[in-house]
């Protein structure tokens, strides 16, 4: 019953037979369901214990194995014997007597060479079916290999994990550890942990190989001592917020910046006696008197800012504040850890949505906070008890986006700049916000503080919404979408797709004009994107 059920599933891939010459080997080693290929020397040693003297089991066609490397062989050896294993485990007669399975085991050596009736079949069985290939390195299990199981269904849960599992480190890709919580061996192994003589990994709250991964890349790109991942850039944020700024605490944070950053200052803060002074970004004067005035507890900006990209003196931010016993968080999202290394020119901490440039195809959420350990432990400790946590699957897309940030971002770069160019000499463009324009505001600043100036162009159109909006439509490559530094182009109107909520006038509190549009360049070729936004302003 089970060979047939399992022939049908696997085709024409496998042959399906009954033969007494590879019956079960009982004897050896009592009930073995768990770790069944632990002692394998040779055919007969490699399945698990059931009396029967005849069961289906699945042999490799001629040529399958012979193809393969003898790594490849010894992976598949794996795969061949959990097949016949499963069959044998599929059919729950229990062993008629030990006499019984000792014939069966001697019926092995008598007539293993009548089992393989061709040399290809030889070549085959001796490739899948071998000691090494079935070995799996454990250490101080001892008699635990012996499974203490005596039900299918505990099998199904536990074998091949419960007491060890093969190694992954060799694969060239981060493998992804989906698992919400880790085991300790013994109760010994468990306080050594609590009580920090050991390290180990407990809930996935708490941290993930996969998600460490990524924070150390994170933590090597910025010159960090540790970095936090998260779900995303806005729990980043608050997560540090929180941790940082005691009750009753003041931070300074800049006029122009992301809103849902803006909307947290303002209105969650101050129900824990947190207030705020918001300055311009360039100000130093206005720094200096809120240094002044407030027990600062915290500087906290983009740079350069969401949307108009302005940029602010992070050196002298940084030396402003610790006099004042300050610390000073710079979001660097839209820098990137490529264009700017906000630690090294002073700050205590940077900040990513890595949702944008570092995870870089527009498919993952996450965000990040890397300084100093102690710092970045605080904010850990709140993390631990709040949540927030990225999830491993998460984590993977963020460490494969990294590999090719810097070839995404060195394109973004140049195309960035070229299409701030462009625009700023259309007829049909107003003005134009990018740090690599000289007309730019801080652009000496930006070039002393910067490699580059990112992929994304902030401007705005000659004429009003609705006709920023018959440009947007007129585009064909771009996106109309939120979020920006993916490899595809992204268009939007701020007042429609951030601020649309409030009313015109209040959005110009904010500097958020009818007609402004911030474009995320992607990796398109650049003479592509340009004959697109040509043809579009034609159309206005």
């Amino acid at each position: 019953m089970a060979g047939s059920s399992h022939a049908r599933l696997l085709g024409s891939t496998f042959e399906c037979r009954s033969d007494p010459v590879l019956a079960v080997a009982a004897g050896r080693r009592g009930n073995s369901y768990g770790r069944f290929a632990h002692e394998a020397k040779s055919v007969k040693g490699t399945v698990a214990s059931h009396g029967l003297s005849s069961f289906p089991i699945f042999k490799f066609p001629p040529n399958f194995v012979r193809q393969l490397s003898n790594k490849a062989r010894r992976n598949c050896s794996n795969i061949g014997v959990a097949q016949v294993v499963a069959a044998s485990w599929s059919n729950n007669s229990p062993p008629s007597s030990a006499a019984a399975a000792a014939a069966a085991a001697n019926a092995v050596d008598t007539a293993a060479a009548a089992a393989v009736p061709t040399a290809s079949d030889a070549v085959a069985l001796e490739g899948c079916v071998g000691s090494e290939g079935l070995k799996v390195e454990e250490e101080g299990l001892g008699d635990s290999r012996t499974s203490v199981f005596d039900c299918d269904g505990s099998v199904a849960i536990h074998a091949g994990e419960r007491f060890g599992r093969g190694r992954a480190d060799d694969a060239i890709t981060t493998p992804v550890v989906n698992t919400s919580a880790y085991f300790f061996k013994k109760t010994a192994d468990l306080i050594d942990f609590k009580e920090k003589r050991a390290v180990s990994f407990e809930y996935g709250r708490y941290g993930n190989p996969t998600t460490i991964v990524a924070e150390e890349k994170i933590s090597a790109l910025e010159g960090a001592e540790s970095t936090l991942i998260v779900a995303s850039g806005m729990c980043a944020s608050t997560m540090m917020l929180l941790a940082l700024v005691p009750a009753g605490g003041h931070i300074v944070t800049t006029t122009d910046c992301y809103r849902k950053t803006r909307i947290f200052i303002e209105t969650m803060l101050p129900k824990m006696g947190i207030t705020a002074t918001t300055i311009d970004p360039a100000d130093m004067n206005a720094l200096e008197v809120a240094l002044k005035e407030n027990d600062v507890s915290l500087f906290f900006t983009e740079s350069p800012t969401n949307p108009f990209l302005r940029c602010v003196d992070i050196k002298l931010v940084s030396e402003m504040c610790h006099r004042h016993g300050a610390l000073v968080c710079i979001d660097g999202t839209f820098a990137t850890p490529l264009n700017q290394k906000a630690l090294s020119l002073g700050a205590d901490l940077v900040l990513h949505s890595a949702t944008k440039y570092i995870g870089g195809h527009n498919d993952v959420l996450a965000g990040c906070v890397s300084g100093s350990l102690k710092l970045v432990s605080e904010i850990r400790n709140l993390h631990h008890v709040i949540g927030g946590a990225l999830n491993p699957n998460a984590a993977y897309l963020i460490i494969r986006g990294m590999k090719t940030l810097h070839l995404r971002v060195q394109q973004q770069n140049s195309s960035g700049l070229k299409m701030a160019k462009l625009l700023e000499a259309h007829p049909k463009i107003k003005c134009v916000y990018y740090p690599g324009l000289p007309s730019h505001p801080e652009h000496n600043l930006a070039k002393r503080q910067m490699t580059g100036f990112g992929g994304v162009v902030s401007f705005e159109v000659d004429g009003d919404l609705t006709t920023t909006i018959k440009f947007i439509d007129s585009l064909k490559i771009p996106y109309i979408a939120p979020s920006f530094g993916g490899c595809e182009s992204i268009i939007d109107q701020p007042a429609i797709m951030s601020y649309w909520d409030l009313n015109e006038t209040e959005r110009l509190k904010y500097g958020i004009k009818d007609n402004l549009v911030r474009f995320s360049i992607g990796i398109e070729d650049f003479e592509d994107l340009k004959a697109d936004i040509l043809q579009a302003l034609d159309a206005i």
